[in-house]
């Protein structure tokens, strides 16, 4: 079985090992959606319990997918999610995460998933026409009105960490692309997570 680690210091435990969902849907050639549920159910025999999806994966389909298949299942597991894309049909156009929308995202999500509550939020992108307090805030009254459970942000800089942190506390912070490095401050990968691993000591 699997280890298992806290991730922030609210309490969320997770398996060591988590499943990325996204290629099950999204980007990756045609979706299979026996062999999906396969892997999700081989994946929880061998005591993963953390399944990460977003809207903007399929669009929508991801969320179906992993909904359909941890029913009966919910409680084993924690299920991370993301807002914060526009979309126009099937396709991102830019960032959105204003209060309003945000909302409307959680609402589809949790229909999407069926599920009652999203384990881990995550703003997939930072938009930099909404304050991240105001987003923050947004998340907070997730939280006190139990559809949400712990913050995270994806992809986000040292300076929105803090802000959002201020906020809110965070639980999690996601990278895979340095989107706030730009090209008028060099830093390499291998420095700027030296950095952002400290920030997320503190």
């Amino acid at each position: 079985m699997l280890q298992k680690r806290k991730l922030g210091r609210q309490g969320l435990e997770v398996s060591a090992i988590g499943l990325g969902c996204m290629g099950m849907s999204h980007a990756y050639g045609v979706p299979n959606g026996a062999e999906s549920a396969a892997t999700i159910d081989r994946a929880i025999e061998l005591g993963c319990t953390f399944f990460d999806t977003a809207e903007v994966y399929g669009p929508y389909t991801n969320e179906e997918l992993l909904g359909r298949c941890l029913q009966g299942k919910r409680d084993q597991v924690v299920i991370a999610t993301k807002f914060g894309f526009a979309l126009d049909g099937k396709a991102p156009c830019g960032t959105n995460s204003r209060p309003a929308h945000i909302r409307e995202v959680v609402e589809a999500s949790l229909r999407r998933l069926r599920t009652d509550r999203i384990d881990l939020l995550y703003q997939h992108r930072v938009d930099p026409q909404v304050p991240i307090e105001d987003v923050a805030g947004t998340v907070r009254d997730l939280i006190a009105e139990g559809k949400v459970l712990y913050f995270g942000l994806s992809e986000a800089g040292e300076a929105t960490i803090r802000r959002a942190h201020a906020a809110l506390e965070l639980t999690a912070q996601e990278v895979d692309v340095l989107d706030e490095i730009t090209a008028s401050q060099p830093v390499s990968g291998a420095r700027y997570d030296d950095r952002l691993l400290a920030l997320l000591d503190e």
